[in-house]
């Protein structure tokens, strides 16, 4: 059924290749498939709101343009959704069936069983279904927030379904593979986890942390603004990701997250009662493991 995608290396993945939501992800998606012949000889991009579409067209990043997902999908040999994961199902449900035979749909969201478990209803047997999330970003979003070296060593997690045709699955490790990321193939429940701990809780700690000093009191708001280049700054950086995305993969990472969650809330705690009663030993182990996890990342290329 996939037959027709050619994973040598010489000629273009994909004929047509189309990514809807042209946002940090899939202009990024984009900008790397222009620069790099391998990837599909033609690209379409979709977007509804028509500040985008004018912006994408500007910026050159597809041969087509479109405003209607229908029109966009009919002759891609893979469609990307790359739009926010609780808008995944319902563009996936519409674009489905004008999607030709054979070609091969994925996304790109962060949180993996809402996902599947929402587009499950609507998926063919002609059309393979690929679940990815490239952990990849920066807290900047829009087509111009896109830059085409954005996956380069980094991780593009694969959760496909039981039933995935591994031809498939195979073809969209090649295009991951061709934008510059590593990949991995993992059970969506165990995805969900992992990112809970690695994305999902950093994320709402980075959101909680900068609330709490909006409201202290004007005096104390004020220096925290002034002097925040003591650490808090790095907060902020998480904290300003996008709202939308962030809200949805909240809600639809729910269990995952608020398990973590409670696992933090204990440790910090036990961090607390540390301090409380000056167990050194306790609290430099905690610094020692911080500092230990951050010689791994930078050896590992991910810091």
């Amino acid at each position: 059924m996939t037959g027709h995608h050619d994973t040598t290396g010489n000629s273009p993945l994909f004929g047509t290749l189309a990514v809807i939501g042209p946002g940090l992800i899939g202009s990024s998606i984009l900008r790397r498939a222009r620069q790099d012949g391998t990837i599909a000889a033609r690209l379409v991009a979709c977007d509804a709101s028509p500040a985008v579409r004018a912006r994408v067209a500007e910026l050159g990043l597809a041969d087509r343009v479109e405003a209607d997902p229908l029109r966009a999908v009919a002759d891609a040999d893979c469609v990307i959704l790359c739009v926010p994961v609780g808008a995944v199902a319902e563009v996936g449900a519409a674009i489905l069936p004008a999607m030709k035979p054979g070609a091969i749909l994925t996304e790109v969201g962060s949180t993996k069983q809402s996902i599947i478990g929402a587009i499950t209803p609507f998926l063919r047997p002609d059309v393979p279904f690929v679940p990815t999330h490239p952990m990849a970003g920066t807290e900047y979003s829009g087509p111009d927030a896109g830059f085409a070296t954005l996956f380069d060593d980094r991780w593009c997690l694969l959760t496909p379904l039981p039933d995935t045709d591994p031809a498939a699955v195979s073809v969209i490790e090649t295009l991951w593979h061709r934008m510059g990321a590593r990949t991995r193939i993992m059970d969506a429940a165990h995805h969900d986890r992992v990112c809970a701990i690695v994305s999902h809780l950093p994320h709402l700690l980075a959101f909680t942390i900068c609330g709490t000093a909006d409201d202290l009191a004007d005096e104390t708001r004020s220096e925290v603004l002034d002097f925040a280049a003591s650490g808090f700054r790095d907060f902020t950086r998480i904290a300003a990701s996008d709202p939308v995305m962030w809200r949805d993969i909240f809600l639809n990472n729910r269990d995952a997250l608020l398990e973590m969650l409670a696992r933090f809330t204990e440790d910090a705690q036990a961090m607390a009662r540390a301090i409380r009663w000056g167990d050194e030993a306790f609290i430099v182990d905690r610094i020692e493991r911080g500092r230990r996890i951050r010689r791994s990342l930078l050896e590992n290329r991910q810091a």
